[in-house]
């Protein structure tokens, strides 16, 4: 029987010696500064140009994780891979067979792959937050990290990216491939949620996908941007971004159970 510290290091050498979760984990990093810095760039130029109810909601600190559209599909790859690659390259049935017990197997390796992503979402959250307001000039001035529910917010930008990693985990073992679990998640992210979430009639339910009622804990100022208010708050809307994580998390897990690898 395999303990439990042995199988979070052997998880922990299998995703840092692999180079694309490593380069997934930089790119998610990368994509979500740069993007964010350079809309924080262009809305500092054309805030004249907005229009009233856009000024009255206007948000720095949400505008600062901006660039999260993007960084997401990421952290989606990074945690599709951590799992998905056990099946495509058929190392599920050795790492079965030296961890019998699917249950530690699975949730070391999500804890492992999760607390990574934390991490890397909470250095880009706050990266993207610093950089941001300082591009920002003076409509970011006044918006410090102490400041009334900002460092909620901060702190927020960071868990989303993690739980977004998790959950994608949850699908790739649900799935039990890469390219099926990417070929789903890709397109729900970047298009039909953004897509439902601007039709009159599918709103109402696009706005309890995950990471639009998630996103809810980047805002300080709510319905920012002159957005669709939304029946829940930051804390709500994260709870029902946690109840989508656990729930693939439990599916990815039933199917690992009952299935022979």
């Amino acid at each position: 029987m395999a303990s439990v510290p042995a199988v979070l290091t052997s998880e922990w050498t299998k995703i840092r010696t692999v180079s694309s979760t490593t380069w997934t984990l930089i790119c998610a990093f990368a994509v979500t500064v740069a993007m964010s810095a350079a809309l924080c760039a262009v809305m500092n130029s054309q805030f004249d140009g907005l229009s009233d109810a856009e000024r009255a909601t206007f948000d720095p600190t949400f505008i600062s994780f901006s660039g999260m559209i993007l960084g997401q599909l990421a952290m989606v790859v990074f945690g599709v891979l951590v799992v998905g690659t056990e099946y495509s390259s058929g190392m599920i049935r050795t790492s079965l067979a030296a961890v019998p017990q699917r249950a530690t197997f699975l949730f070391s390796k999500m804890l492992v792959a999760g607390v990574l992503a934390l991490v890397v979402g909470l250095v880009t959250s706050f990266v993207s937050f610093f950089l941001g307001q300082a591009l920002l000039g003076d409509h970011g001035i006044g918006i410090g990290i102490g400041e009334d529910n900002v460092l909620r917010a901060v702190f927020g930008a960071g868990l989303y990216m993690g739980l977004i990693a998790v959950f994608s985990m949850g699908v790739a073992a649900m799935l039990r491939s890469s390219m099926l679990s990417l070929g789903i998640l890709m397109p729900f992210f970047f298009l039909v949620s953004q897509i439902l979430s601007a039709v009159p009639g599918a709103k109402s339910v696009a706005r309890y996908f995950p990471d639009q009622a998630g996103s809810k804990i980047m805002q300080v100022v709510p319905d920012a941007m002159n957005s669709d208010p939304a029946p829940y708050g930051p804390w709500a809307g994260l709870l029902i971004m946690v109840a989508w994580v656990a729930a693939a998390v439990l599916g990815g897990f039933l199917v690992l159970k009952k299935r022979d690898a």
